[in-house]
């Protein structure tokens, strides 16, 4: 086989296309088998090359598409605009005609990425890419240009350190552009990427009777420059959310973040450099200041920053050692070394000024005035880190350093509240108390509620009514009702009715009707209607249900249908409905009809479908179904399935599917789930999993889960394995858990064992927790001990409070107390599954709460004030 420097010489000897000898050549290559064999010229095959070693920038840590772990792996590509151009030059290269595109963007704007995807479709056809790289890339390029055959990609990316090359530069854009022109050489594809501020460098006309370096750049990239925007469109967005659905973890995590406006690959790029540099920092001080910034983000305070607050927060971060290598400016240089950019002009910490906010003038300003903007210095934590530390600090509770900074430097009252929550949530009794009396000062009612709720929890009634009075006079009127029921409960009537009426006085129409309920309580009928008529005439359609229940009971039908009427013009249908059910009691079918088409004529159905059934229960099949149909016509899927139901019964199954299929098309998930049921009943068990799979589509998986149950339950173990692992890749790991705990309960523990393993390697918390609980049933408390740990670390801390009961029972109490601390260090949370809340744990072992360290706080009372102490060095206690 001739190599292809002998081909192309003997094509210019014989003066024959050089183009079509060597294709001819190429495919007497392929036919014996020896494509590789003598292919000479700069570059190598593009199904060779990894896209990293083309500059392409890593997408951060964790899995891509193929699910490939570590820096190295790719995001999905969602195409934009430019991507069509490129698709354009690729298209034509592929037929013959040698073409040049050069991708003009800021920088980790998805340039690299795009010619990367554009080269695919010539990989299968036996294109070549050259990178000119070494020695250097001026160099390379200028050496080598002149051997690139045909079917080769040139990969110029940052075309400035060729293009730009002060020496090699021109030479290097006369080189390209003669290849581009010489048709026995071609077809060649160049690809290009440059910065806008080169692109416009190059391409700027020279000035008059000045130097012009830069012409034979301009000439060549002259009409084949494309932008590549900043962002992402909404379409690129749609087609970046598509790819994340379907699995694309590195999107996903990015989509998250997306309030950075679109910027989705700037993110992308910058992420593994920002966590290089949270994780390898070159001072101690940059790590601390960057885990208090999370910590702050992750328990709710603002975007924005104070530097001081991060400064003072920061010191407890540190260790020992850290702490006392400390200069007298090591603030300044930590903040310098987290404001270096990373790719995407990103910085791990940065200053920012946040935006003033623009109001219309009021009666008392100038028609014209000059916002202000906040004089304190402020800074940014980067997304991606703010993402990392929710993730990876989320078991943690912030230091006293964090706390003493957030009481002394933030002073907007949503960021102390949130804070003082999380403290709360944490069982940092005494520090959530000072964060909401800090909030309170600056006239939060949110905090001052808070405050009077624990005034109420320690029994000062006098002290919390105090701080209501204030709360509702900052317009939170909740502390004035939660101290008037407990002054109700004790029997003072008469000072529970005087908090309502301040409330009401407040503007809190509620209130009105707290007090009509008491003067009816009291046998204050024309007390009560009063009330009830004012907070009425104040919009609250709860008093007009009231009346109306009134007029009802008292024989009144004409006014309580007035009252009723009224209520539901203000939207409430509750009444309409009341009103039905009392009619249909007293027999009278028709006015209940009446109130029933009035309801859905108000957007409510369930009266229709609840007298439906009514009619159903006394007998009346015809009437039970016109209701129904009535009620699916003002667009309740329910009834549909109702009705179906209905036709079952009487053993119409035809009419039943019909009707079911209705409600499927409305988006009814149950509606399949029913028929999938239906079908498995039958023996159908291929149209089951088509109908299920159909309500998976629509999101309902708990069809194939039913499935799974039912045929698991009639002994197909093998068909209930399969589809459960159907539901698995669907993303749905409650299907195998379900199965295991189905084999669980019949005894086959080994297998329900191997099935909670698989659940739980595919990321189901749930499946750790049951398979700990299985071992400890076992007597292998070790591996229980293991897997509730790693339950609690895959985000389920109820297997810590369920590993501390173990501990406790087996007399390890401070091994349990250990447990407990741990959980509460992971925040207030709900615990359906668990006997006792958490609070009351917790209340229980810390009657006074934990300190940031997690030992128990000393007695101290929620009404006096503790002595706070300046936190600077040398470091407190």
């Amino acid at each position: 086989m001739p190599s292809a420097d002998t081909v192309t010489a003997l094509a210019g000897v014989l003066k024959l296309p050089v183009g079509e000898l060597l294709e001819l050549r190429r495919i007497a290559a392929e036919e014996t088998g020896t494509a590789s064999a003598g292919v000479s010229g700069p570059g190598r095959p593009i199904g060779q090359w990894d896209p990293h070693e083309l500059e392409v920038h890593p997408a951060g840590p964790g899995k891509g598409p193929s699910g490939a772990d570590g820096v190295r792996a790719l995001p999905g590509y969602a195409r934009r605009e430019h991507d069509q151009v490129l698709a354009n030059a690729v298209t034509a290269a592929a037929t013959g005609r040698s073409q040049i595109v050069v991708l003009v963007g800021t920088s980790s704007t998805g340039k690299t990425r795009a010619c990367w995807e554009a080269v695919q479709p010539l990989a299968e056809k036996a294109w070549r890419l050259w990178h000119p790289f070494d020695p250097t890339r001026a160099e390379a390029a200028l050496e080598e240009l002149h051997r690139v055959g045909p079917r080769t990609v040139v990969w110029l990316n940052e075309a400035q350190h060729y293009l730009g090359d002060r020496k090699f530069g021109e030479r290097i854009a006369a080189a390209v552009r003669q290849l581009l022109l010489d048709e026995e050489r071609g077809p060649v594809l160049v690809l290009g990427t440059l910065w806008p501020e080169y692109a416009h460098h190059y391409t700027a006309p020279p000035t008059p009777g000045g130097d012009d370096p830069y012409s034979l750049v301009r000439e060549l990239m002259a009409g084949h420059m494309v932008s590549v925007p900043d962002t992402f469109d909404t379409a690129a967005l749609t087609a970046a959310a598509a790819l994340a659905e379907q699995g694309d973890t590195l999107l996903a995590d990015a989509l998250t973040r997306n309030q950075n406006g679109g910027r989705i690959t700037q993110d992308l790029a910058g992420a593994p450099e920002l966590l290089r540099r949270y994780e390898q920092p070159r001072q101690a001080a940059s790590r601390a200041l960057l885990e208090a910034a999370m910590d702050a983000r992750r328990l709710g305070t603002g975007l924005h920053l104070p530097k001081a607050f991060l400064t003072d927060a920061a010191r407890d971060y540190l260790s020992d050692h850290d702490y006392d290598l400390l200069t007298d400016d090591w603030a300044e240089h930590a903040y310098a070394e987290l404001a270096e950019q990373v790719h995407g002009k990103q910085e791990p910490l940065r200053r920012t000024t946040p935006r003033p906010t623009l109001r219309p003038p009021t009666p008392t300003t100038d028609a014209v005035t000059t916002p202000q903007t906040s004089a304190v210095p402020v800074f940014l934590l980067a997304d991606y880190l703010e993402q990392h530390g929710r993730t990876t600090r989320r078991h943690l509770c912030p230091p006293a350093s964090f706390w003493y900074a957030a009481h002394t430097h933030l002073t907007h009252p949503e960021d102390l509240n949130n804070l003082a929550k999380a403290a709360k949530g944490r069982h940092r009794l005494q520090w959530s108390h000072h964060l909401f009396q800090r909030a309170a000062d600056h006239g939060d009612p949110e905090a001052l509620t808070e405050l009077a709720r624990a005034l109420v929890e320690a029994g000062d009634l006098d002290g919390a009514e105090t701080l209501a009075r204030q709360a509702a006079d900052h317009g939170n009127t909740f502390a004035l009702y939660l101290v008037a029921e407990l002054r109700e409960e004790a029997g003072d009537r008469d000072g529970a009715e005087t908090l309502y009426q301040q409330a009401a006085d407040h503007g809190d129409t509620g209130a009105l009707t707290y007090l009509a309920v008491m003067r009816e309580e009291a046998g204050d009928r024309d007390g009560a209607e009063t009330l009830y008529q004012q907070a009425a005439d104040h919009g609250d359609p709860d008093a007009l249900i009231h009346l109306a229940e009134m007029r009802e009971e008292a024989g009144d039908r004409e006014g309580a249908e007035t009252f009723t009427r009224q209520a539901a013009d203000h939207g409430c249908t509750n009444p309409l409905a009341h009103l039905a059910k009392m009619r249909e009691k007293a027999g009278d079918r028709d006015g209940a009809e009446t109130f029933t088409r009035q309801a859905a004529d108000h957007g409510d159905t369930y009266p229709l479908t609840h007298l439906a059934e009514m009619r159903k229960a006394d007998g009346d099949w015809d009437g039970a179904e016109t209701l129904y149909r009535q009620a699916a016509d003002h667009g309740d899927t329910n009834a549909l399935n109702r009705l179906a139901e209905m036709r079952e019964e009487a053993g119409d199954w035809d009419g039943a599917e019909t009707l079911y299929r209705q409600a499927a098309d409305r988006g009814g998930t149950n509606a399949l789930t029913r028929l999938a049921m239906r079908r498995e009943e039958a023996g159908d068990r291929d149209g089951a999993e088509t109908l299920a799979r159909q309500a998976a589509g629509l999101g309902g998986h708990d069809a194939l889960a039913r499935l799974v149950m039912v045929r698991g339950m009639a002994g197909d173990r093998d068909g209930a394995e399969t589809l459960a692992r159907q539901v698995t890749d669907l993303g749905g790991t409650y299907a195998l858990t379900r199965l295991a705990t189905l084999l669980k309960m019949g005894g086959n523990r080994d297998d329900a064992e191997t099935l909670y393993r698989q659940a739980a390697d595919h990321g189901d918390p749930d499946a750790l927790t049951h398979l700990a609980v299985m071992r400890e049933e076992a007597g292998d408390r070790d591996d229980a001990e293991t897997l509730y740990r790693q339950a609690a670390d895959h985000g389920d801390p109820d297997a810590l409070y369920l590993l501390a009961e173990m501990r406790e029972e087996a007399g390890d109490r401070d091994g349990a107390e250990t447990l407990y601390r741990q959980a509460a260090d992971h925040g207030d949370r709900d615990a359906p599954y668990l006997p006792v809340e958490p609070s009351d744990i917790f209340n229980r072992l810390w009657p006074y709460g934990l300190d940031p360290d997690g030992t128990p706080t000393s007695p101290w009372e929620p009404s006096g004030s503790v002595e706070l102490r300046e936190h600077v060095p040398p470091r407190p206690s």
